[in-house]
Protein backbone atom coordinates (compact mmCIF):
# COMPACT_ATOMS: atom_id res chain seq x y z
CA UNK A 1 0.00 0.00 0.00
CA UNK A 2 1.43 3.13 -0.95
CA UNK A 3 0.58 6.44 1.49
CA UNK A 4 0.84 9.55 -0.01
CA UNK A 5 1.71 12.05 2.38
CA UNK A 6 0.98 16.34 1.48
CA UNK A 7 0.53 19.15 3.60
CA UNK A 8 -2.75 21.33 3.14
CA UNK A 9 -2.58 23.51 0.90
CA UNK A 10 -2.87 26.30 3.16
CA UNK A 11 0.70 24.70 4.54
CA UNK A 12 3.34 25.83 2.27
CA UNK A 13 5.92 22.86 3.92
CA UNK A 14 4.53 20.88 6.81
CA UNK A 15 7.15 21.68 9.68
CA UNK A 16 5.60 19.71 12.63
CA UNK A 17 5.97 16.20 14.15
CA UNK A 18 3.54 13.40 12.96
CA UNK A 19 2.35 9.84 14.53
CA UNK A 20 1.14 7.35 12.10
CA UNK A 21 -0.54 4.63 13.89
CA UNK A 22 -1.13 1.82 10.11
CA UNK A 23 -3.21 -1.37 11.42
CA UNK A 24 -3.43 -4.14 8.84
CA UNK A 25 -5.08 -8.01 9.76
CA UNK A 26 -2.26 -8.79 7.36
CA UNK A 27 0.86 -8.07 6.97
CA UNK A 28 2.36 -5.19 4.88
CA UNK A 29 4.69 -3.35 2.89
CA UNK A 30 3.56 0.15 3.39
CA UNK A 31 5.83 2.54 0.83
CA UNK A 32 6.25 6.18 1.59
CA UNK A 33 5.54 9.12 -0.80
CA UNK A 34 6.07 12.46 0.67
CA UNK A 35 5.35 15.92 -0.42
CA UNK A 36 6.59 19.56 1.17
CA UNK A 37 7.22 18.14 4.62
CA UNK A 38 10.38 19.27 5.61
CA UNK A 39 13.49 17.20 6.74
CA UNK A 40 14.56 16.62 9.70
CA UNK A 41 10.87 16.57 11.97
CA UNK A 42 10.49 13.85 14.23
CA UNK A 43 7.72 11.10 12.43
CA UNK A 44 6.51 7.96 14.06
CA UNK A 45 4.75 5.30 12.26
CA UNK A 46 3.80 2.58 14.04
CA UNK A 47 2.94 -0.91 12.30
CA UNK A 48 0.87 -4.11 12.93
CA UNK A 49 3.38 -6.88 13.07
CA UNK A 50 4.90 -8.12 10.47
CA UNK A 51 4.32 -4.99 8.56
CA UNK A 52 7.41 -2.98 7.43
CA UNK A 53 7.54 0.93 5.93
CA UNK A 54 9.50 1.75 3.12
CA UNK A 55 11.04 5.35 2.69
CA UNK A 56 11.38 7.00 -0.63
CA UNK A 57 14.93 8.20 -1.46
CA UNK A 58 16.26 11.27 0.38
CA UNK A 59 17.00 11.82 4.15
CA UNK A 60 13.31 11.62 5.51
CA UNK A 61 13.72 8.67 6.76
CA UNK A 62 16.51 9.64 8.87
CA UNK A 63 14.44 11.55 11.30
CA UNK A 64 11.52 8.78 10.60
CA UNK A 65 11.10 6.19 13.52
CA UNK A 66 9.28 2.57 12.80
CA UNK A 67 8.47 0.25 15.31
CA UNK A 68 5.94 -2.79 15.46
CA UNK A 69 2.65 -2.84 17.59
CA UNK A 70 0.51 -4.72 18.77
CA UNK A 71 -2.84 -3.00 18.00
CA UNK A 72 -6.06 -3.88 20.22
CA UNK A 73 -7.94 -5.53 17.39
CA UNK A 74 -11.56 -3.18 17.11
CA UNK A 75 -11.28 0.00 15.46
CA UNK A 76 -13.50 1.47 18.37
CA UNK A 77 -10.64 0.06 20.78
CA UNK A 78 -7.67 1.39 18.43
CA UNK A 79 -9.37 4.61 18.46
CA UNK A 80 -9.63 4.69 22.44
CA UNK A 81 -6.25 3.51 22.73
CA UNK A 82 -4.90 5.98 20.39
CA UNK A 83 -6.68 8.63 22.25
CA UNK A 84 -5.76 7.46 25.52
CA UNK A 85 -1.60 7.15 24.05
CA UNK A 86 -1.40 10.66 22.84
CA UNK A 87 -4.09 12.80 24.03
CA UNK A 88 -5.65 13.60 20.41
CA UNK A 89 -6.49 12.10 17.34
CA UNK A 90 -6.66 13.99 14.05
CA UNK A 91 -7.58 11.64 11.32
CA UNK A 92 -9.00 8.32 11.52
CA UNK A 93 -9.44 6.16 8.48
CA UNK A 94 -10.32 2.60 7.88
CA UNK A 95 -10.45 1.30 4.08
CA UNK A 96 -11.20 -2.66 3.40
CA UNK A 97 -8.99 -2.55 0.19
CA UNK A 98 -6.87 0.29 -1.61
CA UNK A 99 -3.14 0.31 -2.48
CA UNK A 100 -2.86 3.70 -2.61
CA UNK A 101 -3.81 5.97 0.35
CA UNK A 102 -4.02 10.50 0.31
CA UNK A 103 -3.37 12.08 3.60
CA UNK A 104 -3.22 16.01 3.65
CA UNK A 105 -1.24 16.94 7.17
CA UNK A 106 -1.56 20.22 8.62
CA UNK A 107 -3.30 22.53 10.92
Amino acid sequence: VTLHLNPISSVHIHQKPLVFLLNSPLPLVWKLKTERLAPGIRRVFFVSLGSIVQFENGNFSLSAETEEKFFPEKNEHLLQWAQKEYGAVTSFTELKISRNIYIKVGE
